[in-house]
């Protein structure tokens, strides 16, 4: 964008990890790019950056497949990458579709934030969805990419609310609770009720990148 204002990038920040025996290692990253897209598109001087495709995905690592770079190095690199995006744009959205990855976004904005920075961190999320590779996942991924989802090999993981297995998730990782690796259950996913989340997914980030570029307007 060489010319016309640069108001605001968003940068999708992903994951590369297992998603049950059914969806894509990139499942996150799909999601975020697919949230950012949606947002940058309803106001102008925004862009989108390429996603960051690895993330802190340590709950994972018991899982052949994921890739993860951790908690401190996706600090330092978004860190960076908020100093340079400075240069040249008024803001920096973080459009975060992994929750492990929420601890890295927190400290990075932040730090960045402290040193005069123009950012803020939008995490997707579907109210009353399950966590991981479940029937809210899966629904987005067959409106998104129907090829990319095995739906012969769907099956239930885990349904026991998140809030009594976030203890031994972060002490013990994915596997220890979840043998498939699905935290909740696939059946019954749509592709309307995909669309329908990622429509109120893409609110709620238009929301949040409205309430950054305000900031900008109050300073001036």
């Amino acid at each position: 964008m060489e010319s016309g204002p640069r108001r605001a990038v968003l940068v999708p920040v992903g994951s590369l990890e297992q998603h049950g025996p059914h969806l894509p290692l990139d499942t996150d990253t799909r999601i975020a790019v697919a949230v950012a897209d949606g947002a940058a598109a309803q106001r102008s001087g925004v862009a989108v950056a390429p996603a960051l495709a690895f993330g802190a995905s340590g709950e994972h690592a018991a899982f052949p497949g994921t890739m993860s770079i951790g908690t401190a190095a996706l600090t330092d690199v978004l860190v960076e990458l908020g100093r340079d995006v400075a240069r040249h744009w008024g803001a920096l959205l973080l459009v975060n579709g992994h929750g492990g990855n929420r601890d890295a976004l927190a400290a990075a904005v932040n730090r960045l934030a402290a040193e005069g920075r123009r950012c803020a961190a939008f995490s997707v999320a579907a109210p009353g969805g399950d966590a991981h590779a479940g029937r809210t996942e899966t629904s987005i991924l067959l409106h998104l990419d129907p090829a990319a989802v095995r739906g012969e090999d769907a099956e239930p993981g885990e349904t026991r609310p998140i809030a009594e297995l976030i203890g031994r998730l972060r002490d013990e990782g994915v596997r220890s609770v979840s043998a498939n690796g699905v935290l909740g259950d696939p059946a019954g996913a749509t592709a309307d009720e995909g669309r329908r989340l990622l429509e109120h997914a893409t609110a709620d980030c238009v929301a949040a990148l409205d309430a950054l570029l305000s900031q900008g307007a109050a300073d001036d």
